[in-house]
C-alpha cells in the first residue's frame, strides 16, 4: 500500500474553558467547543486538524461537526492523500451542513502530507513570510470594561483593536476603548447586526468625536447588498458572512470591488475554497484579511501558515487562542505581543495534542 494512503479518521471533543467573555452580537459563548481530527496515514504518519464552530456566528454545532467527521470517514478511508484536491472535493456532501468539519479534515489531510514530506504548511502556501501582526478583539463587553481591555492589550503590545458591535452602547463602548489606547488603530466588527443607518449612525457619531476607523466588518446581513454599499460609501468595509464561497467572492467584487477587503476564514470556508476566495480577491485588487472563530493554537496556526506562505494579508484577526484559559495543544506559532512568529516551524503547521486537557464527555 503507498504511504500517501488515507488509513484512519478519528474525532476527539475538547470543552475549553475562556478566561475571560468572547460576546459578538449573535451571542456570548460560555467555553470553547472545539474537535480535534486526526488523519493517519498509511506509513502512520499522523495529521492533525481542529474543527471549531462558532453557533452565535453562523449556526453550526460541535454535535453536526462531529457528526461530518464520521461520515466523511468511509469516503476518504484508502484513498490517495496526495491527490488533495480531489479529496476536498469529495467532501462537500458529507460536510454541507460543517464547514468546520471540512476545515479540520484538509487541516489534517495537508498537515500529514507536509510532515511527511519534511516540509512546513508556512513553506507549503509559499513561504512568503514568517510573521504577522495580529490585531485583537474587544468582545462585546460594558464600556468600563473596554477601556480596561484596550489599555491592557496596549501594553502587551498590540496597536490594532478590532471592537465588537452592535448590541448596545456601541458608541460608548468604542470611544471608551479608544480612551483606554488611544494610540490603536481601530476597527468595528457587528457580525451583521446592524442595518445601513445604524450602521451609518454609529460612523457618525464617532465622526463628531474625531475617532477614526480603519475598517468596518461585516455592518450589516450578509445578503443586503445595497445596505453594503451604502456604508462602503463612508467606509472602508471587509465582509466576513457576505463571502463563504469563491462565488460570493466574485459577487463582492462585483458589486463592491477595491479598496474593500475579504475577510476568509478557513473555518467557514475550508482550505480549497479560501485558496479560491483569495485568487479571486487578487484578480479583482480587493484587499484580503485572515480570520477565524473562536479558536485554539492549532486552527490559528493553520491559518497563519496560510496567510504568511502566500503573503499579501493586509488584515489580521488571529487572536482567539488568547481567550482560552487551556488548551489540548502544544506547539505551533510564537507569539511575541502581537507577533505570530512562524520561523521556528519545519514539519507541518508543528502543533501536537499534548494530552493535558480532559476530552468533552
Amino acid at each position: 500500500m503507498s504511504a500517501t494512503r488515507i488509513l484512519a479518521l478519528r474525532a476527539r471533543p475538547f470543552e475549553l474553558e475562556l478566561n475571560e467573555p468572547f460576546g459578538i452580537a449573535g451571542g456570548s459563548p460560555e467555553r470553547a467547543r472545539i474537535a480535534a481530527v486526526e488523519l493517519t496515514l498509511a506509513d502512520g504518519t499522523v495529521g492533525l486538524g481542529e474543527a471549531a464552530p462558532l453557533t452565535a456566528y453562523n449556526g453550526e454545532t460541535l454535535e453536526g461537526a462531529l457528526s461530518a467527521v464520521q461520515a466523511a470517514a468511509p469516503v476518504w478511508t484508502g484513498r490517495d492523500a496526495r491527490a488533495w484536491r480531489q479529496r476536498a472535493r469529495e467532501l462537500v456532501e458529507v460536510t454541507a451542513g460543517s464547514a468546520a468539519a471540512r476545515c479540520a479534515l484538509e487541516t489534517a489531510l495537508l498537515d500529514a502530507l507536509a510532515r511527511q514530506s519534511g516540509w512546513s504548511l508556512r513553506d507549503w502556501f509559499g513561504g512568503a513570510l514568517t510573521e504577522l501582526e495580529s490585531d485583537v478583539t474587544i468582545p462585546i463587553m460594558e464600556p468600563e470594561q473596554a477601556r480596561s481591555a484596550a489599555a491592557r492589550w496596549w501594553e502587551r503590545g498590540f496597536r490594532k483593536l478590532k471592537i465588537k458591535v452592535g448590541l448596545g452602547a456601541d458608541l460608548e463602548r468604542v470611544l471608551a476603548a479608544h480612551e483606554g489606547a488611544p494610540g490603536a488603530q481601530l476597527s468595528l466588527d457587528a457580525n451583521a447586526a446592524f442595518d445601513a443607518s445604524g450602521a451609518c449612525r454609529l460612523l457618525d457619531g464617532l465622526q463628531a468625536r474625531g475617532v477614526s476607523v480603519e475598517l468596518f466588518e461585516q455592518p450589516v446581513a450578509a445578503e443586503d447588498w445595497a445596505g453594503l454599499a451604502q456604508v462602503a460609501a463612508r467606509a472602508r468595509i471587509a465582509l466576513d458572512e457576505s463571502v463563504v464561497s469563491a462565488s460570493d467572492a466574485r459577487q463582492a467584487a462585483e458589486r463592491l470591488g477595491p479598496p474593500h477587503v475579504l475577510n476568509i476564514k478557513l473555518m467557514k470556508s475550508g482550505i480549497r475554497e479560501a485558496l479560491d476566495i483569495a485568487a479571486v480577491a487578487r484578480s479583482s485588487g480587493m484587499s484580503l484579511m485572515i480570520g477565524g472563530m473562536l479558536e485554539s493554537t492549532l486552527a490559528m496556526t493553520m491559518s497563519a501558515c496560510f496567510a504568511a506562505g502566500q503573503g499579501g494579508f493586509e488584515f489580521v484577526d488571529l487572536d482567539t487562542p488568547l481567550f482560552l484559559a487551556s488548551s489540548p495543544f502544544s506547539g505551533g506559532f510564537t507569539l511575541r505581543g502581537a507577533t505570530l512568529d512562524l520561523s521556528a516551524l519545519t514539519s507541518g503547521h508543528g502543533v501536537q495534542l499534548s494530552g493535558g486537557e480532559r476530552s468533552a464527555s
